[in-house]
């Protein structure tokens, strides 16, 4: 199994597109979730340093940032932040025992409920 790290840069991303109005709260994370080809577009639309702001975590095994498997645990579809995104984060990370990802995922929809409401 993968071993990951809270990615700070993607934590940071999400607060801002809190703060700003870009969520979705209703619109389910396996319907909204980019595919391959979307995520190849916004790599060469943005770069990997863009890429990467859209992912909670960082596997730790592989090091190199320009490559997709370096990236876990996404939150949007490289527009807005999901809220059923976070939700699916904050569980699969407690399945896997990452605590540190699963509270990111935790406080962050603490933040956007609060700024949803």
């Amino acid at each position: 199994m993968a071993t990951y790290s809270v990615n700070n840069a993607g934590v940071e991303h999400a607060r801002k597109l809190i703060t700003e109005g870009k969520y979705n709260l209703d619109e389910e994370w396996t319907e909204a979730r980019p595919d391959a080809k979307d995520e190849n577009e916004a790599l060469d639309e943005e770069g990997w340093a863009a890429y990467g702001r859209w992912f909670l975590a960082i596997n730790d095994k592989h090091a190199n940032p320009q490559t997709k498997s370096h990236y876990g645990f996404p939150f949007g579809d490289f527009e807005l932040l999901y809220r059923s995104a976070l939700i699916a984060a904050e569980s699969r990370a407690g399945e896997w025992d990452h605590g540190d990802i699963e509270r990111a995922a935790r406080d962050l929809l603490t933040e956007l409920d609060k700024a949803g409401s």
